[in-house]
Formats: structure tokens, C-alpha cells, sequence
């Protein structure tokens, strides 16, 4: 069994998570992020690490695996330790007040604060209700796209209205050698600019734009081959394919942290919006995970949950010094040992 101390323990190493590592280096605290992906930077790492981002501020646009790779630059000085592919399974606060924290591997890492920057939880693909899906997956349907290069000058159809859809499709019409875009319905459940840019593309014919209709049959010998669309009117077709993308989304799941008495509502934790703790001293939550009125689940507005959160911890911890927040620009980043 791995034994760790810290002083904030960070569960979720996505870029809030990340971000938390940096204010808590501000502070002179060590940090131990644990993961249970097996690589730091979650979903922007994972699921889409190609995908561009246009509202984090100063960049007019960066790829979310670009904005990881800068996060964990920006954390070096303060060397936080990772335990990764491991989820945070059970959570203890101890006498002294400070919390152990127990892995699904046992792992065990106890410090004083424990900040939750877990997103949504853990995710699963939503997956279509096609018979023989399960035959092709990793053989011609993927349900996250890792890499944009493994679709050049393929045959690709997407399936899905929502945002991930669109994104997807308009990336990969200048990559792929054609793109069919399938959606059960003529109305879309995504940004208005993507929608417009879809159709756009499909009336220079740079993509396919199928509605009223949804995928309901794969066919290959063991790679994928081809698929049947069915439309709302009862008419079938088949269309070649080497990759088929079932972009439905994903189901989150907050898993152990549902039973460690935080409030709960609709999969996020309630805090103070004023302070980010939860019901629980000396736990916060921060990110997509946490829920307060008015509450906007943009990475920009996580990054300022983790400073308000580790600044009110620092304060609530040492009631008897002044913390006065100065900016880096006259601290400088002073590495932790």
C-alpha cells in the first residue's frame, strides 16, 4: 500500500484541478492530485485534446490537450505529485481534522484540505441502441476522438444534433475524405454558429447532412464496412463508411463522492458561492462539479473558483496571520521543495 501526505489534497486532474495545484503552490502548499483517467488534463486530455477552445482569456483560440500541456508547465515549480488511474474511492476526515483519502487501488493520501475538481464525475459514452454496435467498437466506431489525423481521408459518419457533433463535423470536413452528418431531427441542440456552419459547409457540399434519420445498422466483417440510415418516413439507405461517431453525449456518474455526505443536487455538489467549501469544513469543490445560483460551467470561471476556494482556505487555516493576496507580478513563482 502507497502511503502520502500533502497539504491539499486535489481530486480530479483536469485543467480546474490543475489550476488548484497552481494557487495552492501560490500559498507554499504541496499538492496530490489524484485521476482516475491514466494521463493528467481529463476530459481536454482524454475525450477531445484537439478540440479548440476560444474562451480562455488571452488566447483567441487553443487546443484543449495544447491548454493542458501549458497548465502543467505553469505547475512545475511547485512539484505536485499525481496518482492516476485510480478513483478516489473513500474520504475520512480525521480527529485532527485533516482527511484520509483511500483509492480503488488503496492507495492512501491524508493532508488538511481536499478540494473536488472531479467535472461531472466519471463518464461513459452514451451509446445508440444498434444491435451489433458492440462488434465494431475500436474496429470503425469510436465514441471520442482522440486524434483528428486517424480520420484523413476516410469515409466518416457522425451521429448526433448536439454541440460535440457539429464540432466534430465541421473539423474533420477538411480532413476526412467525406463526412456525413446524421441527425434524428431537423432542429439542433447546439450552438447557433455551428449549426450555420454545418449547413454552410453542406450547401458547398464539402459535407453530408442528413436529417430524419438516425443509424440503426453497422455492417462489415469485423471492421466496418458501411452503414443502414433509416428516416422518419420508414425509407432505408446504405452509405459506405470506414468510421462511424455516435456523438450522443456522455453520462456522467459522481460515483463515491455521492456517499461521502456532501449536499447533493442533480450530480454537483452544493457550495457556498462566497467561499466554494461544500457542507463539509474543509472541503471545496470548484469546476463543472460544483453548483451554486448562477453558476456557469466555463473552465475560465473554475480557474477563479480554485484562487476564491484556496485563498478562503488559507485564511480559514491560520486566523491568526493577515492574508493579504498579492499579485505574482511582484511575488514572482518561488519553487516549493
Amino acid at each position: 500500500m502507497q502511503y502520502h501526505t500533502t497539504d491539499v489534497i486535489v481530486i480530479g486532474a483536469g485543467p480546474c484541478g490543475l489550476f488548484a495545484a497552481f494557487e495552492a503552490g501560490l500559498l507554499k502548499w504541496h499538492t496530490h492530485l489524484i485521476d482516475y483517467l491514466p494521463m493528467p488534463g481529463g476530459q481536454c486530455a482524454e475525450i477531445y485534446p484537439k478540440k479548440p477552445i476560444y474562451d480562455i482569456p488571452g488566447h483567441p483560440t487553443i487546443l484543449a490537450g495544447e491548454l493542458v500541456s501549458n497548465l502543467l508547465r505553469q505547475i512545475e515549480p511547485f512539484h505536485p505529485k499525481f496518482t492516476l488511474g485510480e478513483r478516489a474511492e473513500a474520504l475520512e476526515k480525521l480527529e485532527d481534522g485533516s482527511f484520509k483519502l483511500t483509492t480503488s487501488a488503496g492507495t492512501v493520501i491524508v493532508g488538511k484540505t481536499v478540494v473536488l475538481a472531479g467535472g461531472l464525475g466519471c463518464f461513459e459514452p452514451r451509446k445508440p441502441a444498434i444491435e451489433n454496435i458492440i462488434d465494431f467498437e475500436d474496429h470503425g466506431v469510436e465514441y471520442i476522438i482522440k486524434d483528428p489525423e486517424l480520420y484523413r481521408g476516410k469515409k466518416v459518419v457522425i451521429g448526433g444534433g448536439g454541440d460535440s457533433a457539429l464540432d466534430w463535423t465541421i473539423l474533420l470536413a477538411d480532413i476526412a475524405a467525406d463526412v456525413t452528418l446524421v441527425h434524428r431531427s431537423k432542429s439542433f441542440k447546439a450552438a447557433p454558429d455551428s449549426v450555420a456552419k454545418a449547413q454552410q459547409l453542406a450547401e458547398n457540399n464539402k459535407i453530408h447532412l442528413l436529417t430524419d434519420g438516425q443509424v440503426t445498422n453497422l455492417h462489415g466483417n469485423g471492421i466496418l464496412k458501411g452503414v443502414t440510415i433509416t428516416y422518419a418516413n420508414g425509407n432505408a439507405e446504405e452509405l459506405n463508411a470506414d468510421y462511424y461517431l455516435p456523438m450522443f453525449g456522455l453520462s456522467p456518474k459522481l460515483g463515491p463522492i455521492a456517499t461521502w455526505g456532501l449536499q447533493i443536487e442533480k450530480n454537483a455538489v452544493l457550495v457556498n458561492p462566497q467561499t466554494l467549501m461544500t457542507t463539509v469544513e474543509g472541503i471545496y469543490a470548484v469546476g463543472d462539479i460544483a453548483d451554486y445560483p448562477n453558476k456557469l460551467k466555463l473552465i475560465l470561471c473554475g480557474f477563479h473558483e480554485a484562487a476564491m476556494a484556496l485563498n478562503y482556505e488559507y485564511q480559514r487555516l491560520h486566523p491568526e496571520k493577515k492574508h493579504v493576496m498579492k499579485y505574482t507580478t511582484v511575488t514572482g513563482i518561488t519553487e516549493l521543495d
